[in-house]
């Protein structure tokens, strides 16, 4: 089995999304969750700041990473898949400069969109308690200089607000309309408590920009499938954590059996073997390769 990686005929992100079906896109969080995703079909990837400090710090979403660590993480996946990468940057990590220079960071690691939200700094999951954000002006200002500071029109702003939990709904369409507003390439409103308020939503925005919904499992909006979601005006729908998650539960239960047993017997079947694992990550293919630069 060979699992090269595709051929860069596919179209832009911004060229897909103005296709009628709605993106699905996993969460990753480094090159082999990436790759593994990519082998199973999907057409685009996301990689939020909370998996990188769940798998690289061990730590909660509560702003501890920088944008130098996202970025190394984002660029040892574009060195090994093909598919466009939504990258959250947080908050740009600090004011418009750094937002500037956050921009440029993830654009050369090979961003494909890059998430900016209005929370203040440090900033915390968008299904945790106690938020605060920056005003809408000091926003704007973030967002038209993430969008001057990008090379080419095809790396994507994609702007969210965090207003719901802070101010309601109603505040924040009026955030989402300003930012959409400054030339943003998409929206995402955070943490929509009901279905009522994504209807509300994606009646005030989907047929004007792409609207991105974000399931987290056990968060404060309701999870449904991409085509649900598809069909009521969403563009974009992420599952940005169930990655980290299923995996955490997965070494959980493996640990436990591990120092229970002192054998991974037990777990043999739920495993892939030493080939298994080197098929996947094209091992096979990796060392023809070499012995092809041999004298």
């Amino acid at each position: 089995m060979t699992h090269s990686i595709q051929a860069t005929s596919a179209p832009t992100l911004r060229e897909r999304l103005r296709q009628p079906e709605p993106l699905l896109v996993p969460g990753v969080y480094d090159a082999l969750t990436a790759l593994l995703a990519q082998q199973a079909g999907f057409e685009a990837l996301y990689l939020s700041g909370g998996a990188v400090a769940y798998t690289q710090l061990g730590r909660s979403d509560v702003g501890l990473t920088t944008a130098s660590e996202t970025a190394d993480v984002l660029g040892r996946i574009t060195d090994r898949v093909s598919l466009p990468v939504i990258v959250d940057a947080d908050t740009g990590y600090g004011n418009a400069l750094n937002v500037q220079r956050t921009v440029r960071l993830f654009e050369r690691a090979g961003a494909a969109m890059i998430q900016l939200e209005d929370q203040t700094f440090p900033k915390r999951c968008g299904h945790l308690d106690g938020k605060s954000l920056v005003s809408t002006a000091e926003m704007c200002g973030k967002l038209k200089a993430a969008l001057d500071a990008r090379h080419s029109p095809d790396t994507l702003i994609l702007a969210r607000t965090d207003a719901v939990a802070v101010e309601g709904l109603a505040a924040a369409m009026e955030r989402a309309e300003a930012y959409a507003a400054c030339g943003v390439d998409a929206l995402f409103i955070e943490a929509l408590r009901t279905n009522e308020e994504m209807d509300a939503a994606c009646q005030r925005f989907g047929g004007r920009l792409p609207l991105l919904a974000n399931m987290i499992e056990g968060g404060k909006s309701p999870v449904h499938s991409a085509r649900e979601l598809g069909a009521i005006g969403f563009s974009i729908v992420i599952f940005p954590g169930g990655t980290a998650r299923f995996v955490a539960a997965q070494l959980e239960r493996y640990f436990v059996s591990l120092r229970a047993h002192g054998t991974t017997s037990p777990l043999r079947d739920d495993m892939l073997d030493f080939s298994g694992l080197n098929d996947r990550i094209g091992t096979p293919e990796l060392i023809e390769l070499g012995k092809s630069y041999e004298a």
